[in-house]
């Protein structure tokens, strides 16, 4: 089960667990959209996947099944990425 991480592991921003915005990688690593399309270039820093749009758990599976309140904030050196994945 998605552990529906609550925030951008680049930016900290805030993403709930109905958040449109949210996207993951196949290890479910989380970043906002922003992140993803300006900063990362659609490839994840840790696994070198690509991302697609987290899936929104139904409000009414909340109580059986919560999402995380798990933080994971580790900003991304992004130059480094960029040399990684050729951008530079």
């Amino acid at each position: 089960m998605l552990a529906i991480r609550p925030t951008c592991e680049h930016c900290n921003t805030s993403l709930p667990y109905d958040s449109e915005e949210a996207m993951i990688c196949t290890f479910e690593c989380t970043y906002c959209r922003d992140c993803v399309e300006n900063v990362l270039h659609e490839v994840c820093p840790n696994c070198g996947g690509n991302f697609t749009p987290r899936p929104v758990r139904p409000k009414d599976l909340l109580e059986k099944y919560p999402v995380s309140k798990k933080i994971v904030h580790k900003p991304v050196d992004v130059q480094a990425h960029l040399r990684r994945i050729g951008k530079i």
